[in-house]
């Protein structure tokens, strides 16, 4: 049975906007500015336009990998969503603890690091920026869930594959701009409040974290008493 328009291209736009919705506050990319600059301390302003830019793409490739087949490769392995938030949150909590014992030093003025390539950008961009700081194990978890809900059947398969694409999509643009303009932001600020700011913000890392690991947790004993 064919879907009329109007209801195929309404369910569309829903989607996406679910999408976005739903990821776009636990991906906070205008929040862990503050974070991105201390992890890049010494960095010149190309560099940090690099990794923003591969950032966005991770972002991208992980957030339409956990919607589409996340739960598949999840299954493939053997591993539970619960499990995945323990360990994740585990990951983010020793990244928020390790930010909020580092020295204040957040201006975003440029002072190169010679010794950086090509090739530690590229992996610098992809652990920890893209992960878990950027799409954590928290987004992971509400995107795999986002597409274990998807709708049955085979008809809206492809309309959902592009929803989730535009959604994506945007959330990595967000990405981008934030991280792009990251030092500007720095500049109008001011040293004192990026500093403030940053251990702020590891602090709010540190408990995201918490939460995650604690919900994993939670999930596993509820599963574990509730057996016969």
């Amino acid at each position: 049975m064919l879907v009329p328009m109007e209801t195929g291209l309404a369910e569309f736009v829903k989607t996406a906007l679910l999408i976005v919705g739903a990821l776009f506050p636990i991906v906070n990319p205008l929040g862990n500015v503050p974070i991105f600059l201390t992890l890049t301390e010494g960095f010149t302003s190309d560099m940090r336009t690099v990794l923003a830019r591969k950032i966005a793409l991770n972002g991208f490739a992980l957030l339409v990998t956990s919607i589409l087949i996340g739960t598949n490769i999840l299954a493939f392995f053997g591993i539970s969503l619960p499990v995945v938030q323990v360990g994740g949150g585990m990951v983010v909590i020793a990244t928020g603890w390790g930010l909020l014992n580092r020295r204040d030093e957040v201006d975003g003025r440029e002072e190169p690091q010679p010794s950086v390539g090509a090739s530690d950008l590229s992996s610098r961009a992809f652990y920890p920026l893209t992960l878990p700081l950027t799409v954590g194990p928290g987004t992971i978890s509400v995107a795999i869930t986002l597409g274990a809900n998807r709708p049955p059947g085979n008809e809206p398969h492809w309309s959902y594959l592009t929803a989730a694409i535009l959604g994506a999509t945007a959330i990595a643009i967000s990405i981008y701009f934030s991280y792009r303009f990251a030092q500007s932001l720095a500049r109008v600020l001011g040293e004192t409040s990026m500093n403030v700011i940053v251990r702020l913000s590891s602090f709010i890392l540190l408990c995201i974290g918490v939460q995650i690991g604690w919900n994993g947790v939670s999930a596993l004993l509820h599963s574990v008493l509730a057996r016969p």
